[in-house]
Parts: structure tokens; sequence; C-alpha cells
């Protein structure tokens, strides 16, 4: 298993904020109705919530897994 880097993780930090406010600044300026960006801003909220909690359910896995092939053999 690699050790993560501080670049890597700065790059993916700094990646994420942009994309975020992106977002936030196209839904922001897009020429409709309130009630369109609104419902925008939810889905792109959903859409975060989701990736944060679809990340940890595949980390939580990789770390199962981890612990099983070093538990094994103590069995």
């Amino acid at each position: 298993m690699t050790k993560m880097t501080y670049a890597f993780y700065l790059q993916s930090a700094i990646s994420f904020g942009a994309a975020v406010m992106f977002l936030i600044g196209g839904i922001y300026f897009l020429p409709a109705d309130g009630w369109v960006r609104a419902f925008l801003c939810l889905g792109a909220l959903f859409l975060v919530n989701s990736s944060f909690a679809l990340a940890k359910c595949i980390r939580d896995q990789q770390e199962d897994r981890a612990t099983e092939g070093r538990v094994a053999p103590y069995r």
C-alpha cells in the first residue's frame, strides 16, 4: 500500500474546492428561474454528499479486507 503524500492531498483538496466553486458559479449565473437553480443546487448537494458516503464505504471495505488478511492466520 502506498502512502499518500502531502502534495497529492493538497491537489485533491484544491481540485475538489475548484469543482464545487465552478458548480456553484455555474448554477448561480444560469439564465433560469430561481426554482430551477434551487433544484439544481439541491441535486449538486446530494451528489457531493453521496460522493463522500461512497468514498467512506469503499475505504471501510478496503480496511476490512486488509484486516482480514492479517487476522486470518491467527484463527
